[in-house]
């Protein structure tokens, strides 16, 4: 066969692998953030 041929089919296998391989698809983790806590009322030293 000559170069070219050899060549085309190359690139037409290679087209044909990338095509059917998986294709990774991004996961989106959502995490709930955490509450919030209320800093302490002051209510004076001695109480």
């Amino acid at each position: 066969m000559s170069k070219s041929i050899k060549l085309l089919a190359m690139f037409a296998v290679i087209a044909g692998v990338s095509a059917c391989a998986q294709q990774e698809e991004e996961e989106y983790i959502v995490v709930d953030p955490e509450p919030i806590s209320v800093e302490p009322v002051y209510t004076g030293k001695y109480k």
